[in-house]
């Protein structure tokens, strides 16, 4: 090709997952582009998605790795704007559509319904009344936000509470999310895994193993990764639960229970330290990898 593929890679500067993507894509074409999201200025009159001097229209092709440091509403705007280059020719990685179906928790959840995922009970509402009756029947239950990443702010209740911290709990709750979304504990060995695909392909499986202190098996509660190798069966789970959905690069969380395995979620934003950590490999390599080559097969790249 007589000009390499010039790719961004839209994340949070410093962090590592975002610099290790954008370490493996400068070594392979000599350029470089980390964006934060907060810097960017969409200017419609002159048809420029600007950052630092940079058109993003120019490029062949954005990888978003991660859109912001928090999920909160105001990231579906990011999604937007980034949108705009996308219907103008640039390649997102994942498409702005897909990413922002799982922004949102509840649009994430009913795409892998639709799809029939088995996953943990369910129920949504704005009903205050109905959701303290729907966790007295779960009899265990965790209060999730509709934006969060890796449990914060979820809000485990146990059969063992008072109907007043209940009541309680769902008041708090509410004060910062528009609905309420009750998921159904789910019995854990201890650990969950993160089955991981670049491209709709299977790389590998790690498992997040908790500490024994936190209700969750997340590393920012004090877990480590391991590795898991599934069955055929599990990781035709994971494929479907991400096939729910067209992106890029995902991790599938998936809970072996004593009913069977259960899909939590499948990430946008999955990262590459479970992959390296738990498996040995270099998801950020392979996605660099990946990349390139669906950029080159599109052709095209922009002097």
């Amino acid at each position: 090709m007589l000009n390499k593929p010039k790719i961004g890679v839209i994340g949070i500067p410093g962090k590592w997952s975002t610099e290790v993507l954008a370490d493996h894509l400068e070594e392979q074409t000599g350029f470089r582009a980390v964006i934060d999201m907060n810097q960017v200025e969409l200017r419609l009159d002159t048809q420029q998605l600007m950052y630092q001097g940079l058109d993003l229209m120019t490029l062949d092709g954005l990888i978003i790795k991660k859109i912001s440091e928090v999920y909160a509403p105001a990231t579906e705007d990011r999604i937007h704007m980034l949108s705009y280059a996308e219907r103008a020719g640039v390649k997102m990685f994942s498409p702005t559509q897909s990413v922002g179906n799982l922004i949102n928790r509840l649009s994430g959840t009913l795409a892998l319904q639709q799809g029939q995922i088995p996953m943990p009970k369910t129920r949504i509402t704005e009903n205050p009344e109905q959701a303290f009756l729907t966790i007295r029947e779960f009899g265990s239950a965790i209060l999730k936000p509709l934006y969060s990443t890796k449990a914060r702010g979820m809000i485990i209740l146990t059969q063992d509470d008072s109907d007043d911290f209940i009541r309680h709990a769902l008041e708090e709750y509410r004060q910062n999310q528009s609905i309420y979304y009750i998921q159904q504990t789910v019995k854990l060995d201890g650990r969950d895994l993160g089955m991981v695909f670049v491209g709709g392909d299977y790389l590998c499986t790690y498992a997040r193993v908790g500490n024994g202190d936190s209700w969750n098996t997340t590393i920012n509660s004090g877990g480590r990764y391991e590795l898991f190798v599934p069955d055929a069966e599990l990781i035709e789970l994971g494929r479907r639960a991400q096939s729910c959905y067209d992106l890029s690069f995902t991790t599938v969380d998936i809970a072996l229970t004593d009913q069977g395995p259960v899909v939590f979620e499948v990430s946008a934003f999955g990262g590459f330290k479970g992959a390296l950590e738990g498996c040995g490999v270099d998801a950020a390599k392979v996605y660099a990898d990946y990349v390139l080559k669906e950029c080159v097969l599109k052709g095209d790249t922009k002097a």
